[in-house]
Order: structure tokens, then C-alpha cells, then sequence
């Protein structure tokens, strides 16, 4: 399927998703919020689709919401946002509840909805020219793309503060001091690490991947006796999949195991 403001490629179960703006620093406007709800659905509903990269082309990762076509739009610009919103949060709930691990592969500055999509990732890897700053209170805004959920889960809440209010700009080395992202390496060398880590993952127990990912987005929402029994549910379930029963003859077998994700 064809995009406007996307690229979609899918080969060896890794789907490769790329911001393609590159003249407008591949910032957010309606349509790419749209185009990414669609192809978060198809990714979530393809089971051949076992890792998810996002990334972007040209210098910038993604420098937000387009601001420039919002005010140019001349129509309702707190209803063109509430639009935005409306596919873009979607997108990213999907990217969130799917069982195929999300990578970021950030190969420039991401500010305000660009550092969301970053953080919405669940592992990260940054170029070491790469840049994040939340921004949105710079333009009188407020943060939104899930970074009011990520950002404190991943900083606490004091950092998250000082970055939403201040705008402050974090280098790459700043950002993984910090916990946001997982691993710094030189520009070149970007698409190849999360290539590597995306194949790597495709091959591995992909509903495990899932269920992790479910713990950990609701870990702090649970008292310790709850995440307990959402965790003995889990395990459970997950010992009735095929991965697991391969999983564990391997063990046994002393062998490599073959995961297929199912």
C-alpha cells in the first residue's frame, strides 16, 4: 500500500516504517498522523510482522507537530489538533499493545510529537547527532503522543517536568544517560544496529514479547499483588504456546531453540 507521507517496506518479519517529510523535518501534520493509525493497524494485524522499525529519512528524525500547515489551514486549529490526536494516539496504542517489539531507530533531533514517537518505542537506538527536546510549551502548547505517560515512567516525574517546561535540549549521549534511549552509535550505523536487534527479536517468542511488554506498560497502574496475579495469569498463558513448548524442549535438548510466534 502506497503512503504520502510514509514508507512501508516488510522483509525477513521486520516491518520497517519511515516518516518520509523530509522537506517540512518530516514533522506531524494530519495526513501522516492518519497514514501512521492505518499502518499501526496493518503492522498489529499482519502475524508475519514479528518487530516494528521507525525511523525517518533525511537529517531529522521528526521535529513534531507541523505547525506551519496548522496555521495555514485557516479552519478550527483546536479542532484540526483534536483530528491529529485522534489518529495519532491510536497509532501509537496499537504500536503499544501489539506483540511485535517497537524500534526506534532515531536518526536525528526528535522534538515535541517526534520525542513522543521516540519515547513510545520500546527500545530505542540514537544517532550520536541526534537531539530531543519536548518543545510544546514553546509554542504555548501541551505535551501529547503518550510523552506524558513515557517521559515520567522513564525519568520520574521531576525530569519530566524540568524537560516539559523548559524545553531543554538533550544530546544523545544525554538521552541515554537518562534512560531514554538504549544505545548511541555514529549516524552510519543506525539503520544497521536496529536492523540487526529488529532481525533478532522477529526470530524470537514474539507473544512472550507481547506479554512483556503488557507488564511493563502497567507496572506502575497495580499494587505488588496484582502485577503478581497479572503475571502468574501470564507466564500461564504463555506456557501454552508453541514457542514455549519449543522453548523449553530446546532447553532440555541442549539446542537452539526455533520460534515461529505462535
Amino acid at each position: 500500500m502506497g503512503y504520502e507521507t510514509l514508507l512501508l517496506e516488510v522483509a525477513d518479519k521486520v516491518a520497517t516504517i519511515t516518516l518520509n517529510r523530509p522537506d517540512a523535518a518530516n514533522a506531524l501534520d494530519l495526513k501522516m498522523a492518519e497514514e501512521l493509525c492505518d499502518v499501526a493497524t496493518l503492522c498489529d494485524e499482519d502475524p508475519d510482522v514479528r518487530a516494528i522499525v521507525l525511523t525517518a529519512t533525511g537529517k531529522m528524525f521528526c521535529a513534531g507537530g507541523d505547525l506551519a500547515s496548522i496555521a495555514k489551514s485557516g479552519g478550527d486549529v483546536p479542532l484540526l489538533i483534536k483530528r491529529m490526536v485522534t489518529s495519532l494516539h491510536p497509532a501509537v496504542s496499537r504500536f503499544a499493545r501489539g506483540d511485535a517489539p517497537f524500534i526506534g531507530a532515531i536518526n536525528g533531533t526528535a522534538a515535541g510529537a517526534g520525542f513522543s514517537l521516540a519515547l513510545a518505542t520500546d527500545l530505542a537506538i540514537a544517532s550520536s547527532e541526534a537531539k530531543f527536546t519536548m518543545a510544546y510549551t514553546a509554542a504555548g502548547l501541551s505535551p501529547d503522543g503518550s510523552s506524558s505517560f513515557y517521559l515520567p515512567r522513564l525519568v520520574g516525574t521531576r525530569r519530566a517536568a524540568e524537560l516539559m517546561m523548559t524545553n531543554r535540549r538533550l544530546s544523545a549521549d544525554e538521552a541515554l544517560q537518562w534512560g531514554l534511549v538504549n544505545q548511541v552509535v555514529p549516524p552510519e550505523e543506525v539503520m544497521p544496529t536496529a536492523m540487526a536487534l529488529a532481525k533478532q527479536l522477529a526470530a524470537g517468542p514474539t507473544k512472550s514479547y507481547g506479554l512483556v511488554k503488557k507488564l511493563l506498560t502497567q507496572t506502575f497502574n497495580e499494587s505488588l499483588e496484582t502485577q503478581m496475579e497479572i503475571e502468574g495469569r501470564g507466564i500461564s498463558d504463555s506456557a501454552r504456546t508453541a514457542d514455549a513448548k519449543e522453548g523449553i524442549a530446546a532447553f532440555l535438548e541442549k539446542r537452539k531453540p526455533t520460534f515461529t510466534g505462535k
